[in-house]
């Protein structure tokens, strides 16, 4: 079969007749770069428009040679992810009602540790806890706090379950505590409910311990100093 590309006078005209597609011209050198170069740009403009999970997801469908552009605009996403959260503050507890529950807390956005208390007016821990929250809420403004009456985001909530309060990241709930045994009462102090908070990841606490932990220490101390020895025990014995 004669080649369709080979410079004939029949092919000529076959060409002109639209018989033969028109003659391929070979690519010098710099043609090819620029070609190159274009394709690269191609993938690079797709790494641009990837979230870092798209990043994450796709990696396994790039070849060898995209590692490094990958990986730099990975880093670049986590930057720019770094930089809005410090710019996303909110600084105070914001009452919510069950249909702001999906808005508020669901789609909070991407990072974004949210710490809900369902509560109910007139139950004195609840209302400790709400302070409690406030003044937590002013030390780590990166942290969504929120607050709402129990039954108006869980119709026929328990009282006897309140407080609850549930910690979520990115919709996933990460922890609960629920009841009032599970806070320890009205002797409940701010710190004990940041380390409860810092424990599920919701707030970075600079505490280096568990509060509590020191408050039941001294209260077995005060126990043990005030129970008689065994040496004491003898000698009111010896006296009998």
């Amino acid at each position: 079969m004669q080649d369709p590309n080979e410079d004939t006078e029949w092919n000529d005209i076959l060409r002109k007749k639209g018989i033969l597609p028109p003659k391929e011209v070979p690519k010098d050198e710099e043609e090819e770069e620029e070609e190159l170069a274009l394709q690269q740009q191609s993938v690079v403009k797709t790494y641009e428009n990837m979230t870092l999970e798209e990043l994450h997801e796709n990696e396994d469908e790039f070849g060898e040679e995209d590692e490094a552009a990958i990986e730099m605009y990975r880093q670049k996403r986590m930057a720019e992810w770094k930089a809005a959260q410090l710019q996303t503050v909110f600084r105070e507890v914001v009452e919510i009602s069950g249909q702001d529950y999906v808005k508020e807390v669901n789609k909070a956005g991407e990072g974004i540790w949210v710490v809900l208390h369902l509560y109910k007016q007139g139950i004195p821990l609840c209302t400790l806890i709400n302070q409690h929250l406030s003044a937590l809420a002013r030390k780590f403004p990166q942290t969504k706090f929120l607050k709402s009456i129990a039954t108006t985001c869980i119709p026929n909530y328990p009282d006897h379950n309140l407080p609850t309060i549930f910690v979520y990241l990115e919709g996933e709930m990460k922890a609960q505590f629920i009841g009032p045994l599970v806070f320890g009462g009205m002797n409940l102090k701010v710190e004990e409910l940041e380390w409860r908070l810092s424990e599920s990841g919701a707030v970075k606490t600079d505490l280096e311990e568990n509060p509590r932990k020191k408050v039941e220490d001294k209260l077995m101390s005060a126990i043990r100093g005030s129970l008689p020895t065994r040496k004491d025990s003898e000698s009111e014995d010896e006296d009998d």
